[in-house]
């Protein structure tokens, strides 16, 4: 993803967020405060709004972004905070989970990624979960018309029942669809779950 487009978009972004007031979470990162643990993985972390809360409320934190903008901002803020935030520049179209997590958050970044990709990534991200522990995927599905921040070659609009199937057999926390109006008239739609995976079953 070094050299694509989305990337590219979110870097301005971001180079601009660093010279504000510190941003408040968005309304998807407020939903996950209540649901985070123990270790926690922020695939797509962005600016590391959510990862200093969660290491605030004292879980340890891996935070992925591919932008080396926003986690060399990550770093400092975290170094300048003491916090157990571990920042990394990521590929995430290639990259590949080590361990296990107590809780991991994926908001706004599988759309980004082709949609056979992003359904390889979100396997990894299922696969290192402990049992019992939560997940929330935040994603961009079909209905949304903002197109600017997309590479026209890596990007993927769920359908919007994606998340449900997908997560099917899992205790759904939540499950929400929201349209949020975008420029020029556009729309953002999306999709969000929170869901705790079952725990392993008990040997008798």
């Amino acid at each position: 993803m070094s050299n694509n487009r989305s990337v590219e978009f979110f870097d301005r972004q971001f180079e601009r967020q660093i010279h504000q007031p510190e941003s408040a979470l968005n309304p998807f990162e407020q939903a996950a405060l209540p649901h985070l643990r123990g270790r926690v993985l922020d695939f797509g972390c962005g600016m590391g709004n959510l990862a200093m809360a969660a290491a605030r409320a004292g879980c340890s934190v891996l935070a992925l972004d591919a932008s080396e903008v926003a986690i060399s901002h990550l770093r400092q803020w975290a170094i300048a905070e003491g916090l157990p935030v571990e920042a990394q520049v990521a590929d995430l179209s290639r990259y590949r989970v080590n361990g296990e997590f107590d809780t991991i958050v994926s908001i706004g970044l599988l759309m980004f990624l082709d949609c056979a990709t992003a359904q390889r990534a979100l396997a990894d991200l299922q696969a290192h979960l402990v049992p019992g522990g939560t997940m929330m995927v935040n994603v961009l599905v079909e209905g949304t018309t903002y197109m600017d921040m997309f590479d026209p070659d890596m990007h993927c609009l769920f359908p919007r029942d994606f998340l449900q199937t997908r997560f099917a057999g899992w205790e759904v926390l939540s499950c929400d669809q929201q349209d949020f109006a975008a420029p020029g008239d556009t729309v953002k739609a999306f999709s969000t779950i929170v869901v705790r995976q079952p725990a392993e079953p008990e040997h008798k």
